[in-house]
């Protein structure tokens, strides 16, 4: 679903990229796959950022960590889609999320890129909490290519 070379085996360095992030590195993101055109990140729970709403079981968490790993999964898998994945430059333009209800528990997204061409590229995410399907979120993002 992408136009042009890609090989997620080629960013090794993923780990290193979420570690020397502080936002990213402070949510404790865990990259659980790439693969072309694909990403599958996840967030463990952590009572900190819950709503304390003081609900039956797990606080819902807040909207703002549900946006951020469907932002933060769209551009892991927008980058499988680069020759470099480590050295690839790209930016949010367009952010879309529908909640379809509270987010609890681990959390788990799965970013898949519809399109990445030349200079935009787009993808769709689903978020799963411990109750199902939490959010669904769409990202454009601007690519930046040699």
């Amino acid at each position: 679903m992408t136009d042009g070379p890609s090989d997620a085996s080629g960013w090794p360095e993923w780990a290193t990229f979420v570690q020397r992030h502080g936002y990213l590195s402070w949510l404790d993101i865990e990259v659980e796959s790439l693969a072309d055109g694909r990403a599958v990140l996840a967030i463990e729970r952590n009572e900190d950022f819950e709503n304390p709403i003081g609900a039956d079981g797990h606080d819902p968490v807040h909207g703002g960590i549900v946006a951020t790993l469907i932002d933060t999964a769209s551009a892991f898998a927008l980058r499988t889609t680069f020759e470099n994945p480590s050295e690839a430059f790209l930016t949010t333009t367009d952010l879309s999320v529908s909640y379809l209800r509270p987010a609890t528990g681990d959390l788990r997204a799965e970013a898949e890129v519809l399109r990445a061409g030349g200079s935009t590229g787009v993808t769709d995410v689903t978020v799963e909490g411990a109750d199902g399907e939490a959010a669904v979120g769409r990202t454009t993002y601007r690519l930046f290519r040699d």
